[in-house]
């Protein structure tokens, strides 16, 4: 058991009979009346974020969660396919529980986020940024434009991304996989 007071981002609690991790929070002490929390919290099985309120040093119930390394093997009409590198067992996780799963690539490292208890799967992050190789983009002129100018181009893995004039097929990228922006040639 936790307290209001060991609010952190991060935080998974069990809320509702479902897990919740904290996605921010903020501690008020009005002039008037009593303290309380304000948090905004997402749920790790559908992903849906809610706003709420706990008053100030209520009891609340937390999940114990593991973070573990998992490599992507493939998909298929299951899903998509992991292996711990630990362990080398399988599973197959839904594409709902992935963020940004336009760039999973064969062979990369990701972390799956476990419940301890029931060693359920709760949601698979990809490291922030990677690299992709451009397959295709449109030849670039320069003096066309006052500012910086962006087109598309499509990655080996087949998702489109905005890259600056300069960049051309056969081009290895930096890529931001948290908002899928362009970082810098490499």
């Amino acid at each position: 058991m936790a307290t209001t007071a060991d609010f952190k981002n991060g935080l998974c609690i069990n809320f509702n009979n479902e897990i919740w991790q904290i996605v921010e929070f903020q501690h008020v002490k009005p002039g008037k009346g009593n303290a309380f929390v304000r948090t905004r919290l997402k749920n790790l099985k559908n992903g849906r974020v809610l706003a709420n309120t706990f008053p100030a040093g209520v009891k609340i119930d937390t999940a114990r969660v593991e973070r573990r390394p998992y490599q992507f093997l493939y998909k298929d009409d299951a899903g998509y396919n992991f292996m711990n590198s630990e362990t080398y067992d399988q599973i197959n996780i839904p594409e709902f529980l992935i963020n940004n799963p336009q760039f999973l690539k064969e062979g990369c490292t990701v972390e799956i986020l476990v419940h301890a208890e029931t060693e359920e799967p709760l949601s698979c992050d990809l490291p922030a940024y990677m690299e992709f190789e451009i397959t295709y983009t449109e030849p670039g002129e320069k003096g066309n434009t006052a500012t910086n100018a962006m087109k598309d181009a499509t990655i080996d893995t087949g998702a489109t991304i905005r890259v600056p004039l300069f960049v051309n097929t056969g081009d290895k990228v930096k890529v931001d996989t948290r908002t899928g922006e362009y970082s810098q040639r490499v």
